[in-house]
């Protein structure tokens, strides 16, 4: 019942702030925020908007199998976000780009410009459904089965409260939500550790020995050329993957078009990465 009060909760607050900041003006306010974005804000909601359920469930379970090797794309990811920052971005304003993929529209035509923009849906459709399903899952497992709720009640139960707060806002909405997301995203986070080091009976000093003398905290692997987890590889992903999954994103370039100027723009992407 707890954790059921916790997510209702978190819903309200989201749909309360979207109607209350809801975009009911111009195309201008709504797809570009009138480009008044704080900067700082765009940083700290990009980290949110960025990870998902997938990365708290996946990501530490690959440690198990790679050990902490998944760090080094992780740096590389440091990269791929400056060439973001200043490769990509001052090309979209210099352009005065409402959505990224208008600019294959500029060098290339009308119907490169529609099949960028089509493939961009079809993939950030399949990727949220991803998302989405296994949050789904795990809240089913561990919220609904309790009160014996049916997995397709579960689903459009969901998708409705996301559409509640989604539905009237625009893009300052969306950036100003992803503060809050954000904000819960870490504080679940810091609860999980706690939880994990009561269970354990550890103290700070205790968690860090652990880690430091498991074989699972090895970051590093030059040793071995072939090795999926080779330094050189996962690097250079890492930047590509950015560049790709950022860089060249609309849901995630958006927010970054809504800052005031360039120079801005700029800061929020260096500070996030």
């Amino acid at each position: 019942m707890f954790v059921l009060v916790i997510l209702l909760s978190y819903f309200a607050i989201l749909y309360t702030y979207s109607f209350f900041h809801s975009s009911k003006n111009s195309n201008e306010t709504f797809f570009r925020g009138d480009r008044n974005s704080r900067w700082y804000l765009v940083a700290f909601g990009m980290i949110g908007a960025s990870l998902s359920g997938i990365t708290f469930v996946s990501v530490p379970g690959m440690v198990m199998w790679s050990d902490m090797t998944y760090l080094q794309t992780c740096l590389g990811y440091i990269l791929g976000y400056f060439i973001d920052a200043f490769v990509l971005l001052p090309i979209f304003y210099r352009h005065n780009l409402t959505t990224i993929y208008s600019f294959l529209k500029i060098r290339l035509g009308e119907t490169s410009y529609k099949t960028g923009a089509l493939f961009f849906l079809i993939s950030k459709l399949i990727g949220a459904a991803a998302r989405f399903y296994v949050v789904c899952l795990i809240l089913d497992r561990f919220v609904f089965q309790e009160f014996n709720i049916p997995f397709f009640v579960t689903v459009p139960f969901l998708m409705t409260l996301i559409w509640l707060y989604t539905r009237n806002g625009g893009i300052r909405t969306l950036v100003h939500t992803d503060v809050i997301q954000t904000f819960f995203m870490l504080l679940s986070l810091g609860v999980i550790l706690y939880g994990v080091l009561e269970v354990l009976d550890f103290s700070l000093a205790d968690a860090y020995r652990e880690v430091v003398s498991s074989g699972h905290s090895r970051i590093f692997e030059f040793s071995d050329i072939k090795s999926p987890q080779n330094f050189f590889k996962q690097f250079i992903s890492g930047a590509f993957i950015v560049v790709v999954m950022t860089g060249l994103d609309q849901d995630m370039m958006q927010k970054n078009l809504t800052c005031k100027t360039l120079h801005e723009a700029k800061k929020a992407m260096c500070t996030y990465a």
